[in-house]
């Protein structure tokens, strides 16, 4: 298989991938671990499956939800359908809004059942059982304990998605100077804004500044910690995200200025234009 999204790329290397002087065939698709990875990485078939999966269980619940009480809907659902929902979720969280829209629809439809109340059983016989975290909630404390198992703890397996920290230029109230920031890589599609270190490395910037001490945290402290921190924030968590730096923006809007100014000498005076340019020459994107 051939991550790309190129038609030209597969093409390309077939026939030249061999395996003993044997051409290896070229796949659309490969599953590892119970994840099937497509070649442009969108996770489409794989959303799909667990999808499938995950709604015939819930069907079966319906079956058998008369026969059990809100305590044992809400283990069965636990026990059978949220793993579906959960599993590898790190991996495929780059995947398009619409599909975890429906995975989030599923988790709904489950929590209608586990919610019903059969009209010959009062009220008062149901045990108040906290009900399920949003399915962004649960990935978003995984991301955050899993990398910090990556940037603090250091785990070896894990190398690969350390972060460089973060260096800040400038102290201002505007800006979240936490040490343990790190530096957010460019993204240039929200695809790539949405996967693991995308995410995650926005999230820890925010994390934290709100949450001391956090080299000195264990991984149960962090998951308790993250899970308090994510519950304050609003679903869907909106993470603003800066196409360009502030140093690129501010050498970028001097070299507009000066440019301009030497075309039409009475724009160096006219403060308004300046306002004008500041404005819009910073552009944002907001990230689900």
């Amino acid at each position: 298989m051939v991550v790309s999204r190129s038609p030209a790329a597969g093409p390309a290397v077939e026939g030249r991938l061999r395996f003993g002087g044997v051409p290896l065939p070229l796949q659309e698709a490969v599953k590892v671990l119970g994840v099937e990875v497509d070649r442009e990485l969108r996770f489409d078939d794989h959303i799909k499956h667990i999808a499938k999966k995950a709604s015939h269980r819930v069907s079966a619940l319906r079956r058998v939800a008369s026969f059990l009480d809100r305590g044992g809907k809400l283990l069965l659902c636990k026990a059978q359908i949220r793993p579906y929902l959960e599993y590898a979720t790190l991996s495929w969280m780059s995947c398009a809004a619409s599909h975890t829209r429906r995975l989030d629809s599923i988790q709904r439809r489950a929590m209608r059942l586990v919610d019903a109340v059969d009209p010959p059983d009062p009220p008062a016989q149901f045990e108040q059982v906290s009900p399920f975290d949003s399915l962004e909630h649960s990935r978003d404390v995984a991301a955050l304990v899993v990398f910090h198992k990556a940037q603090v703890q250091g785990v070896p397996h894990l190398a690969g998605s350390r972060q460089p920290l973060r260096i800040a230029t400038q102290r201002t109230r505007a800006v979240l100077t936490s040490g343990d920031a790190v530096e957010v890589p460019r993204s240039r599609a929200s695809q790539h804004q949405r996967t693991f270190v995308g995410r995650v490395s926005r999230m820890w910037k925010i994390f934290t500044a709100a949450v001391a001490h956090i080299q000195e945290m264990n991984t149960q402290s962090v998951k308790f910690s993250a899970n308090r921190w994510r519950l304050s924030k609003p679903t869907p968590l909106m993470l603003n995200v800066s196409i360009m730096s502030f140093l690129d923006l501010k050498q970028g809007m001097v070299s507009w200025w000066w440019a301009r100014a030497r075309m039409n000498p009475s724009m160096a005076c006219c403060p308004t234009t300046a306002a004008a340019a500041s404005v819009t020459g910073f552009t944002t994107l907001s990230v689900l």
